[in-house]
């Protein structure tokens, strides 16, 4: 019946209930008992599996932003939240949204900071392949303009010294003669 502010939802039935009536009845089934059994052969499996979706789900969001956009943690978790069948944080590794968005910053996926007021910021790393090329040409691009210019300099340069020796030196103090122009 619409998006509803889910409460109670199953994570690894993947079913929301109305209630905590709901919730405890869904408990007792027989469909989330042989899903909890699955689970308990290899739990680890499965929250590894979440975490991965949910980090997936929450860095394409902070991809969208863009690379030089700082966010707040808070409003990307609440997009990632908006969508009906998101991964919720508690079928995670990570107990905390603050707990996860220190170790985007450890794993260098954003540049995590924090206010004077304790909120969370993010910005997008890019690490995509194809992008970093790119970043490499450019830097390499500039850096042989710089020779070029630095070379160019040093030629200006030389070729001043030059044509301050093929001057003739006069005497220190003594000053040239005016000439009278030639005209031919």
């Amino acid at each position: 019946k619409g998006l509803t502010k889910l409460r109670w939802y199953c994570q690894l039935c993947q079913k929301p209930c109305r209630d905590e009536n709901g919730f405890k009845c869904h408990q007792m089934s027989e469909a989330h008992l042989r899903q909890v059994r699955v689970f308990a052969e290899n739990p680890d499996a499965f929250v590894d599996d979440y975490s991965v979706e949910f980090e997936t789900a929450f860095m394409e969001i902070l991809r969208r932003k863009g690379e030089h956009v700082r966010s707040r943690a808070t409003a990307l978790y609440s997009e990632v939240v908006a969508d009906r069948h998101h991964i919720h944080m508690n079928s995670t590794k990570w107990l905390t949204l603050t707990e996860f968005i220190k170790y985007l910053g450890k794993e260098g996926k954003g540049a995590v900071d924090q206010d004077e007021e304790g909120k969370w910021y993010i910005r997008y790393i890019n690490r995509d392949p194809e992008a970093e090329r790119r970043k490499e040409a450019l830097a390499k691009k500039e850096k042989m303009d710089m020779d070029d210019a630095e070379r160019a300099a040093k030629m200006v340069e030389r070729q001043i010294r030059s044509a301050q020796k093929a001057l003739p030196r006069e005497k220190e103090g003594a000053q040239a003669a005016p000439q009278e122009l030639v005209r031919k």
